[in-house]
């Protein structure tokens, strides 16, 4: 914890913490506390780094221990689930994106909406389902409900039954998507394990929506995919510069000038537009 609050506090630049503490109180207690596990903590580390030992030495880079050829993008605010842990476990790599439709894009054909029963319960009551079900069928050649969880469905809330076998046959019939139940976290990712594995097990693929885009549609939607820009923004940086050259030839100063683009977007979008390509492992792994 105490590591947690001194990255906290000193996240946005190299510098010194001081932590204060009140002396004679539990405060002092906890520091010393904290002061000798984080002792043991390097101890423990500096012995597993003596005894690690690479089982072949001829793999000379981070891909070649990776046991799946293949990614799953998943949306940023998924992080902190434990899906995305079992899916690394599992040799995928993991690519975190600001995604608009779905919780994990497992190929070009296959988006998944994820929910745990509670969650898939809360949509229903607040309407967000619907929206959500129509946005993933659109965008998405084969669409995938996953509801996770091993308690009793229809006792999540103060909701009727009846109701909630009402949206299991809407998203079943009426969108015809298939809705699948698991009990975990274990079998979600390993759900997603074998969808990957019959999809694209070496190929890569990119986010853009199988649905045509008109001219306007296809300009917004290339603006928006530079690093925190997004679609309202993308629609302010068109009606100001008139097109897509004019967004890319634009200075930092330029880019500037527009509201909600900070010297941070604007940096972005230069960095992006003007860098050299390249495609080498080094590159990759900075990323």
């Amino acid at each position: 914890r105490q590591i947690q609050r001194r990255g906290r506090t000193g996240r946005n630049d190299k510098g010194k913490v001081i932590v204060l503490y009140a002396k004679n109180t539990r405060d002092e207690a906890y520091k010393w506390s904290a002061h000798h596990k984080e002792k043991r903590m390097n101890s423990i580390l500096k012995t597993l780094k003596e005894k690690l030992v690479l089982r072949n030495n001829q793999k000379e880079c981070l891909r070649d221990f990776i046991e799946n050829d293949f990614k799953v993008i998943a949306d940023y605010r998924e992080k902190g689930n434990s899906v995305i842990k079992e899916l690394m476990d599992n040799g995928v790599r993991i690519d975190l994106k600001h995604l608009e439709t779905a919780d994990y894009i497992i190929s070009e054909r296959v988006g998944v909406e994820y929910k745990t029963q509670k969650d898939f319960v809360d949509s229903i009551i607040d309407g967000r389902l619907l929206s959500q079900l129509r946005a993933i069928k659109e965008n998405f050649e084969k669409p995938l409900i996953v509801v996770e969880g091993s308690g009793d469905l229809f006792s999540q809330r103060n909701v009727h039954a009846n109701a909630i076998r009402g949206m299991i046959a809407t998203i079943i019939v009426s969108y015809s998507i298939p809705l699948i139940f698991t009990k975990d976290n274990k079998e979600t990712a390993a759900l997603f394990v074998s969808i990957a594995k019959r999809e694209n097990s070496s190929k890569e693929f990119s986010l853009h929506s199988k649905k045509p885009l008109s001219l306007k549609e296809q300009q917004e939607y290339l603006i928006s995919s530079f690093p925190s820009v997004g679609p309202s923004l993308a629609k302010e940086l068109l009606n100001k510069f008139g097109n897509v050259r004019g967004i890319v030839n634009a200075s930092e100063e330029e880019l500037r000038k527009i509201e909600g683009v900070g010297e941070k977007i604007a940096k972005s979008i230069k960095e992006v537009a003007d860098k050299e390509y390249s495609s080498s492992l080094k590159e990759y792994l900075l990323r």
